[in-house]
């Protein structure tokens, strides 16, 4: 682990030389952010829909009979901006796209396509995942942010068809207890979930060595790594701005 994370490393430095020497195409990473987040879009939003309508079944009835319900919509806005829409929404696009990049580049490694870019005196690291790693760090966001209204609107309809909740009492508490500090938060959680999903994936993909059985090992291992880096990533991103204040 600690020698695949210093190899993540290496290749992350060349990638933002390959990009800050303006060598990455405006058109791939268009390419690849259509690839990563907008064809994740719909299972993210189910996602963050479902979550969010599964926390308020579980909360309803319990601040109803302590006479909280007026607090319903801030709990489950903070839950939803905080974790749930940036990680779940960060463990769809590993499971469907994550993984497809790993695929796409082992297979490239495994059939000789990588060698061919070497000899065109191209830097494979950089050709293959700087488009990639930029298209999620920029797109990944947006998902998020989409993912965050839905969930919070997902909530306030099962709180009003589970208790009766109205509408404005609700969002009278979701606005009160968010703030932008959150909100940047969870952009910037997507943003670095994003981009350690494709550089960890890509990586993975580009050690591949063998045939097609050594494909599927990677792809595998690529959605298990990708996920433990990005709950530590998440762990640390609290401590630094919700505990170490």
């Amino acid at each position: 682990m600690i020698k695949f994370l210093g190899e993540c490393i290496i290749n992350f430095i060349e990638c933002l030389k390959y990009i800050f020497g303006g060598n990455v195409k405006f058109r791939s990473v268009i390419t690849q952010a259509a690839s990563i987040s907008f064809d994740s879009l719909p299972i993210s939003l189910i996602i963050a829909f479902i979550s969010s309508a599964v926390i308020a079944i579980q909360v309803s009835k319990q601040f109803l009979m302590s006479g909280a319900e007026a607090y319903i919509g801030g709990t489950i806005a903070i839950v939803m901006i905080r974790e749930i829409a940036p990680g779940f929404v960060a463990l769809a696009i590993g499971a469907r796209a994550g993984t497809a990049i790993s695929a796409e580049i082992a297979n490239m490694q495994v059939t000789s396509q990588v060698d061919a870019i070497k000899t065109l005196q191209v830097n494979p690291v950089g050709y293959y995942f700087a488009p990639r790693i930029l298209s999620a760090a920029i797109t990944v966001p947006m998902v998020v942010l989409i993912a965050e209204f839905v969930g919070i609107a997902g909530g306030m309809f099962v709180s009003m068809g589970t208790i009766n909740l109205h509408p404005a009492r609700y969002m009278a508490s979701a606005w009160a207890w968010m703030s932008t500090k959150d909100i940047y938060v969870s952009l910037l959680k997507a943003s670095i979930f994003g981009a350690l999903i494709a550089l960890v994936c890509s990586t993975k993909g580009y050690q591949t060595k063998g045939g097609a059985k050594e494909v599927g090992i990677s792809t595998t291992q690529a959605a298990i790594i990708s996920t433990v880096y990005m709950l530590i990533a998440d762990f640390l991103i609290n401590l630094v701005f919700y505990i170490a204040k």
